[in-house]
């Protein structure tokens, strides 16, 4: 379950997810730890599965990735043609707290 404060979305619940249709090279996401700064684990994957080749700076092959501070994070570096994507990110414990989306 998500609340929204306005200009962050902060995570209640244990598990909760991100859903983005995208057409660009890159995607970045505003993140945060939660309010008492414990990490936030989550997961990336792009049209159904594991970013591969296409993970971000701050993501593995298998779209695994931490949020740890304040920060634009780079989750997906497409390499090819750019495309239309369905993008998702799991988190995998509570407390994110989700701010704007980027692309280039």
């Amino acid at each position: 379950m998500w609340a929204d404060h306005q200009q962050v979305a902060v995570l209640k619940s244990a598990e909760g997810e991100i859903v983005f249709h995208f057409h660009a090279r890159d995607l970045h996401l505003v993140l945060g730890p939660s309010m008492d700064g414990k990490p936030v684990r989550f997961r990336v994957t792009i049209g159904g599965h594991a970013s591969g080749e296409d993970d971000g700076v701050d993501t593995d092959a298998d779209g695994n990735g931490v949020v740890t501070a304040n920060r634009l994070y780079q989750l997906v570096r497409q390499h090819g043609a750019v495309l239309d994507h369905t993008f998702t990110i799991q988190f995998l414990d509570p407390g994110v707290q989700a701010f704007s989306f980027a692309s280039g």
